[in-house]
């Protein structure tokens, strides 16, 4: 999770948003040719195509510090917060709620410390939802104003061996808000050795007024970005993208921009998250 900047890409509109695509870093690997037909961007999700095979809905929520047996942690498997907030250990209360079927993710300043929520699907050791490829999805309305950092990624854990993909679906700093990044990353040895960003632009605000949907597909082809459902971006899948991964959802502060100014307490709302893989043919 990282803050990043880069060149200019074309502009694109889909429907009444205007999404402008902006490579910032890395090298998302050379697009297949052939018979594979890339993604069209503004193209809807065929959600029929798939099969639920984790479901989130946040009537209740089943969530411990470190696991082993509740559905989610509340850190990192790897023990690594980031950002200006500390991640809490649950209790009553903080830093989550659920309500009439909604999540809330609460950072707030408590003795000149900030401090938020973040919620993991698996643990260090893989117990817990983790998937290869399909569908991963969440729907959420996201706080407002300068140093709020937002984010729904996905995650993997390491074997020592092969390079860690991690691939941020949605990254929202509330400083820019008519925009936010969708992100791939392959890391080995805490280093960056590939990977692409792509910016996407949105009406300003949009995103912290109403509830959106932010999802990725993962196959052997490509890896597509979609926003409410309609592409955004997509690069070639890279082999590393096809290792089990699991969902995360955090409101985390900073990441590399200023935080003063930054509303206390600043709340981001998650509606629910879910993940699909394709029915058999």
């Amino acid at each position: 999770m990282r803050g990043v900047r880069g060149p200019r890409r074309p502009r694109v509109r889909l429907g009444g948003t205007l999404a402008l695509l902006l490579v910032v870093a890395g090298d998302g690997g050379a697009l297949p040719t052939g018979a594979v037909t890339p993604p069209q961007l503004g193209a809807k999700l065929d959600i029929s195509r798939y099969r639920i095979t984790f479901a989130e809905p946040f009537e209740a929520l089943d969530v411990s510090a470190w696991g082993p047996g509740t559905r989610w942690i509340a850190h990192t498997p790897w023990a690594g917060d980031f950002g200006d907030a500390v991640f809490l250990d649950p209790r009553d209360g903080v830093p989550f709620t659920v309500k009439n079927g909604v999540l809330r993710i609460t950072m707030r300043q408590r003795d000149g410390r900030w401090e938020s929520g973040l919620l993991c699907a698996s643990d260090s050791r893989s117990q817990g939802f983790l998937q290869s490829g399909g569908y991963f999805e969440v729907r959420a309305r996201l706080p407002d104003g300068p140093g709020v950092w937002p984010a729904f990624w996905l995650g993997s854990n390491a074997d020592g061996v092969h390079p860690n993909p991690e691939i941020d679906v949605l990254e929202y700093y509330g400083r820019f808000p008519g925009a936010y990044l969708a992100t791939t990353h392959v890391w080995k040895d805490g280093k960056s050795i590939g990977g692409s960003s792509y910016r996407v632009d949105v009406p300003a605000h949009s995103l912290e007024t109403g509830f959106h949907t932010y999802g990725v597909s993962i196959d052997a082809a490509f890896v597509t970005f979609y926003l409410d459902r309609k592409v955004v971006a997509y690069e070639a899948t890279r082999p590393e993208y096809l290792q089990r991964l699991y969902p995360m959802v955090n409101l985390a502060a900073g990441g590399g921009w200023p935080i003063q100014g930054m509303k206390n307490p600043s709340v981001m709302y998650v509606d629910y998250i879910k993940v699909f893989t394709l029915k058999e043919a």
